[in-house]
Order: C-alpha cells, then sequence, then structure tokens
C-alpha cells in the first residue's frame, strides 16, 4: 500500500492531515472541532475510528482546537515534544496520562511500518517541528508554519517524494493588508510564515529526480490565492534556473474548506 495521506484542512482556520500506511493511521495536528474533522474525515471515507494516534507540531489554536476533544472521544494517544506539551496542556481539558507521550524533535519513532521523524523549524512558537514519514523507499515531508526554510530543514525534507509545504502570503498584498504592522512583521519574520516567494525559493534547491509533487499550505485567506500561489512558486523556480514540466513535477492545492483527494506517494 505505502503512505497515502490527505490534507483535510489547511489554513489560519484550522489545520488537520491524515497520513496513513497498510497498518498505521496517524493525523497531524487537529485544529478544527472533533465534529469537524469528523466531517472532512468521512469525505474521505473514514472513521475516527481508524486513528492510532495524534502528531502535534505546535500548540497555536488553529492546529490545537480540536485536540482534546478528538483524543477524548477516540482514547488516543498525543505525541508532541516536552515543550509543547508545557504550552498546550491547559488548553486540552483532561487527557489520560497514557495518552500523553512525549516524541522529541530528532527522536525517530516507528509506528509499525511507518516511520515518523520530527525536525526542527522556526516559528513563533515553543518548540514547532515538521515531520517526515517513510515507508520502504518512499518519503512523504510536511513543513507549514515556519519563518524561513534553514538548512537542517532542507536536510530533513531533502529526497521527499512529495511535500506539503507552507506558501503563506504574498508579501505585496500582506503589507498593503489590513493587518496592524506588529503583525506584519511577525509573519514576515524569520518566527513567522513562509511567503509565496520564499516557497519557491526553498522549492527550487529540494526539488530532485525524486520528487514528483508540492502541496502548497497554510495559505492566509486575507493575503494570498491560491492561482498566485502556483504562479508565484512557478516564477520563482524558473527565475533560480529550475525549469520543470507538470508531468514531471506538479504543484498541488490544498484548501482551508475541504479535504485534499487522497495521494499515494509512490505514485
Amino acid at each position: 500500500m505505502g503512505i497515502s495521506f490527505s490534507v483535510l484542512s489547511s489554513g489560519s482556520t484550522g489545520n488537520a492531515t491524515i497520513v496513513r500506511n497498510e497498518d498505521t493511521t496517524l493525523l497531524i495536528d487537529a485544529g478544527l472541532s472533533a465534529r469537524r474533522i469528523d466531517e472532512l474525515l468521512k469525505e474521505r471515507e473514514m472513521m475516527g475510528e481508524e486513528i492510532d494516534g495524534i502528531l502535534v507540531t505546535h500548540e497555536h489554536s488553529d492546529h490545537i482546537r480540536g485536540l482534546g476533544a478528538v483524543a477524548r472521544k477516540y482514547n488516543l494517544p498525543i505525541y508532541a515534544n516536552e515543550k509543547t506539551w508545557e504550552a498546550m496542556s491547559k488548553s486540552l481539558g483532561k487527557i489520560a496520562e497514557e495518552n500523553r507521550i512525549v516524541l522529541e524533535s530528532h527522536e525517530v519513532k516507528d509506528f509499525g511500518t511507518l516511520r515518523v521523524e520530527p525536525f526542527e523549524i522556526s516559528h513563533d512558537a515553543a518548540a514547532p517541528v515538521g515531520y517526515c514519514f517513510y515507508d520502504g523507499d518512499e518519503k512523504l515531508g510536511v513543513a507549514t508554519d515556519l519563518g524561513y526554510v534553514s538548512d537542517k530543514v532542507k536536510k530533513a525534507l531533502d529526497g521527499s517524494d512529495v511535500l506539503v509545504l507552507e506558501a503563506n502570503h504574498d508579501i505585496e498584498m500582506l503589507r498593503m493588508g489590513r493587518y496592524p504592522w506588529n503583525t506584519k512583521r511577525r509573519i514576515l519574520g524569520d518566527m513567522g510564515h513562509l511567503s509565496n516567494n520564499s516557497a519557491g525559493d526553498a522549492l527550487s534547491e529540494l526539488l530532485t529526480g525524486d520528487t514528483k509533487r508540492t502541496y502548497l499550505a497554510h495559505l492566509s485567506l486575507d493575503h494570498n490565492m491560491m492561482d498566485l500561489a502556483r504562479m508565484t512558486v512557478r516564477d520563482t523556480m524558473e527565475d533560480r534556473g529550475c525549469f520543470f514540466k507538470d508531468s514531471e513535477f506538479k504543484l498541488c492545492d490544498t484548501y482551508y474548506d475541504r479535504p485534499t483527494p487522497w495521494d499515494k506517494v509512490g505514485e
């Protein structure tokens, strides 16, 4: 079967992604209500009872809003590093002690035949991480909510068959937008979010013969558009000498209000 995944929801209104292989199903973040997550799973012909655990990237509300409720409803273990646990514990309500599991950054964990490797990213949270997933020769990399793509992040994501990468905002739309300057400065900074241009810069270095698709994720509803994100990322990559045909490499959309189709990483 290999690795399959669906980005259930992506953006400032809530984030959740389902990743599975033949013997394990994991949810990355639960930033929507438990009811909404159930609805999104149903759209992908799944039920919450099929989930084996929840991986947390960081403690911001758009990533943990429904975490406690989902964990209690389905009696699921939650995996997060110690600093993230400290930052989010009060927001979750009562969690069974056996379901409070520490998975530190750079600590590799095998869930059956699905290997999970967290890696540190730069964001204004306690100890934010991205994740890489492995099954045999297949690799899926997931990195959103990061101010810049460091050499360590590039090393972690290198060789991914499929990537889920943040393309949060168009720089000029953000600068001209309604947010106060302090918020704009935070988003634009090294502890904020990746712009379309920054995503294109990163992809121009990450793109190898192994990489088939990249899903542009966590788009701002106020300061980005999917067509603009795709165009800017592609233009930035071409400006850096990275040319490709859709048959060789494809930029894919994510949505805040509906899940992406199932993607089989090995195909």
